[in-house]
């Protein structure tokens, strides 16, 4: 713009400059034309002009001198006037290129100055996404630290399982020691049937050297019937000793009773959340669940005493709890607000406390449906809340209500077999768990809570003391309370039931196949009926009959040696021989 200004002010200084030039040169034009005029009359003047006086001729030619020295002095004025203004002409030629060297220069400073705010502009931006990244992260550090508080929360109800756990293997580290103790008697049995055996082989080797010159039909048939009664006499010895323990443990008519028990009873299989999972249709459902600056999320964790977890994880929502029954509730106070869409702290209220009666009457007809299944209908009807709030608790990954049920029926099989009163057996295994549906302080287990809740509605004393001393806090003074004891156990163990019980199940299969596997000879290998039979495939090639009942008896003895388990394994050796020829 100052390189326009001065180029327009030079213009105007040349036009002006041009103009004084125009004028004087006409002015000089005049005064010669002037001039001449007067030269040409004087001389054109008639002869009678000469008689005019010598003294007025004189004048005129003096004044003529003057006239002309007037005249050169002035044409040496303008030729000065020129000079300068050839000067000044040059002067306004360096003023107009240094204009246009200033305007140059102020183009390439305003092509500098507009790179320079094309950076500013540029780092503005860069600021600014700097800003956002720092927003995104200061929400990715909260994200994160509501994660780490989920995963404290997790940690501390894995801490207090833990804790259960110990003390359960407490009380289960006095029965492997008693367990290992008999393990100790038997292994001592089996050492001296085991040297018995070594003695008697020595002998029959000696004998087949005496009797070496015997032909081979007959030394082979005496053979035969030292090892038929050999095998007749291990036979025997081992039936008295599975006899004797039998009788040291238990009543062989009882494991008829139970296995008969466990036959009858089939139950499905059982696993239990501890985080409930909510569908939402979309994110921006999500943005309304949380509410503006987490208004809303905070009163629903106020009112219902649910953490609620939203993460990356699209269309869902967690709720984490360490009490099931509040966490039903919550999710279905979650699943209503979703469907309704109005979400604010007065809605969630509102929407809790009609759930909250929902859930608890559905409770109630959950325990009155388990008393009737079970035909138990004389229950005091204050306790089916309590019964029905055990369908959303959960024991090792099984659920309470159906383990109660199902407790309810085998006591009630093993009563019947036994000749006992069912309803007071399978009243007894049915309620041995309400103590995990009780509030506590942590004053006492759930046994013994459990038998003074019952206590407290007019139960008898036999079913007070089975639910009392289910997990020996006290000690049974009848029937029911064994009874209880069994039903307990056989619902717990059975493969399947617990996370650790079928893992446990599980590592047993694989080392009685590993075990089998182990030996030369052997081709294939199969646990079957729950681990009761392990059959083994051996290569007719390299294992003959003879070797065949060998193996499977040191395959037997290596399995009562590694192996604790109930009952007994049945070890099948099979031998197959095939000739295949094709006809040409």
């Amino acid at each position: 713009m100052s390189g326009q200004r001065a180029r327009r002010t030079t213009t105007g200084s040349e036009a002006k400059m041009t103009s004084a030039i125009l004028i004087v040169l006409v002015l000089l034009v005049a005064v010669l034309g002037v001039l001449l005029v007067r030269t040409l009359g004087a001389l054109s003047t008639p002869g009678g002009g000469q008689a005019s006086s010598g003294a007025e001729h004189a004048a005129g030619q003096d004044s003529t001198g003057r006239q002309a020295d007037e005249l050169v002095e002035r044409l040496r004025t303008l030729e000065t006037r020129a000079e300068e203004l050839e000067s000044l002409r040059r002067e306004t030629e360096a003023v107009r290129a240094r204009a246009e060297q200033v305007e140059r220069e102020a183009r390439d400073r305003l092509a500098g100055l507009s790179e320079r705010e094309r950076a500013v502009l540029e780092l503005d931006g860069r600021v600014q996404r700097a800003r956002d990244e720092a927003e995104q992260l200061k929400a990715e550090i909260t994200r994160q630290g509501s994660e780490l508080a989920a995963r404290e929360e997790t940690l501390r109800q894995r801490d207090r399982r833990l804790d259960e756990r110990e003390n359960q293997l407490g009380a289960e580290r006095a029965t492997a020691q008693s367990r290992a103790d008999r393990l100790d008697a038997r292994q001592e049995q089996l050492e001296q049937d085991r040297r018995a055996l070594d003695a008697e082989r020595t002998a029959v080797a000696a004998e087949l050297e005496r009797i070496g010159g015997l032909s081979a039909a007959r030394a082979r048939a005496e053979l035969i019937a030292r090892v038929e009664q050999d095998a007749r006499r291990a036979a025997a010895l081992r039936a008295r000793r599975i006899e004797a323990e039998a009788q040291a443990d238990a009543d062989r008519i009882a494991r008829g009773i139970i296995i008969t028990t466990i036959q009858r009873i089939a139950s499905e299989v059982t696993s239990g959340a501890v985080v409930t999972t909510v569908e939402v249709p979309s994110d921006e459902m999500k943005g309304r669940i949380i509410g503006r600056e987490g208004r809303n999320i905070r009163a629903f964790e106020q009112t219902t005493g649910v953490n609620v977890m939203v993460d990356d994880t699209p269309g869902s929502v967690l709720l984490s709890c360490f009490d099931p029954v509040r966490r039903e509730i919550a999710r279905v106070t979650m699943v209503e607000l979703i469907a309704d869409g109005r979400i604010h702290p007065a809605r969630i209220e509102e929407v809790h406390e009609r759930c909250s009666e929902q859930v608890v009457s559905g409770c109630r007809r959950l325990g009155e449906q388990a008393c009737l299944d079970l035909g138990l209908a004389d229950i005091d009807p204050d306790l089916h809340p309590t019964i029905g709030a055990l369908r959303y608790r959960t024991s090792y990954g099984q659920n309470v209500l159906d383990h109660m049920i199902e407790c309810g029926r085998i006591a009630g099989s093993i009563a019947a077999e036994l000749g006992l009163d069912p309803a007071s057996c399978k009243r007894a295994a049915f309620l041995h768990d309400i103590g995990k549906a009780v509030v506590t302080d942590g004053a006492g287990s759930h046994a013994l809570e459990g038998a003074e809740l019952l206590r407290s509605h007019g139960e008898s004393d036999a079913v007070v003391n089975a639910v009392g001393s289910h997990h020996h806090e006290i000690e049974p003074d009848c029937v029911e309370a064994v009874i209880a004891q069994t039903a307990d156990a056989i619902s717990g163990s059975r493969p399947g039931a617990r996370r650790e019980s079928l893992e446990a199940y599980v590592q047993r299969l694989e080392r009685l196949e590993q075990i089998a596997g182990s030996h030369e000879g052997v081709d294939k290998v199969f646990a079957m009926q729950a681990g009761r039979e392990v059959r083994v495939m051996v290569v007719p090639e390299v294992v003959d009959d003879a070797a065949g009942a060998e193996l499977a008896e040191t395959i037997a003895r290596q399995v009562e040696e590694e192996l604790t388990y109930p009952g007994n394994i049945k070890i099948t050796v099979v031998r197959e021989s095939r000739a295949t020829r094709l006809a040409h």
